[in-house]
């Protein structure tokens, strides 16, 4: 993503449903709605609104984010933050979900970590899991869901820092706009210098024409004169 700074004020716009970290982030949402129906009770269990919650929160922080963007990049960052923040909260909600459960957190260096970890990361729409959650239990599916927080998370930290990077070099709409005006006078300046250039050479061309046309008729005059003088003589001869 690059800002166009040739008299351009908004960013250019992301396509928010293009980032895999958005598709990922729908992809958790997702999973977290069928995981909530499939192992945690329909009423009386709050843990079910807040993990839903958070990974709503996760993927529209996302798109608000992107969208406020256009004018804002500190309320990107911002918002992106937030999302950060949501799907936190989410990837703990899994992790106590196990713990209550006396089930495992899945190993770093284990085999079927390592396994789950390729296919998360080489995969980011929800379609491409939905084969999988119908043969998964508790334990597995919220394993998958920690790893794509993970993942996500580890996305979005590195797009926030290039955003910030971006921020102090080019500025915000502010600084945008101070240079759109500026450049927007210094053209005026240009534009209106050149023309004033342009205005005194004419009248410097003016001014040379009228001498010569000045020349002309001096010289005109005295041809005149001559030829008077010339009829004169051929009539004394004649007479």
């Amino acid at each position: 993503m690059e800002y166009d700074t040739k008299g351009k004020v908004l960013k250019k716009a992301v396509n928010w449903q293009e980032l895999y970290f958005y598709r990922k982030s729908d992809t958790l949402y997702q999973l977290t709605v069928e995981f909530c129906h499939r192992f945690l009770p329909p009423y009386g269990d709050r843990t079910v609104d807040q993990m839903i919650q958070a990974a709503r929160s996760g993927k529209q922080n996302i798109v608000e984010g992107s969208e406020d963007g256009k004018t804002s990049s500190e309320m990107e960052i911002k918002l992106l933050n937030v999302a950060r923040g949501s799907l936190h909260e989410l990837r703990s909600d899994f992790q106590d979900y196990l713990n209550t459960h006396h089930l495992s957190l899945w190993l770093t260096d284990s085999q079927r970590q390592k396994r789950l970890r390729e296919f998360c990361h080489s995969h980011n729409d929800y379609s491409d899991y939905v084969p999988l959650l119908a043969k998964m239990n508790d334990e597995e599916m919220a394993n998958m869901a920690i790893t794509l927080c993970h993942q996500t998370d580890k996305m979005m930290s590195s797009y926030i820092e290039r955003l910030e990077r971006l921020f102090v070099e080019q500025g915000g709409i502010k600084e945008r706009m101070f240079a759109a005006r500026t450049n927007y006078r210094r053209d005026q300046d240009t534009y209106i210098h050149n023309l004033e250039v342009e205005n005194q050479q004419l009248k410097l061309e003016n001014q040379q024409l009228k001498l010569e046309n000045q020349q002309l008729k001096s010289e005109n005059h005295q041809l005149k004169l001559e030829n008077h003088q010339l009829k004169l003589e051929n009539q004394q001869l004649k007479s």
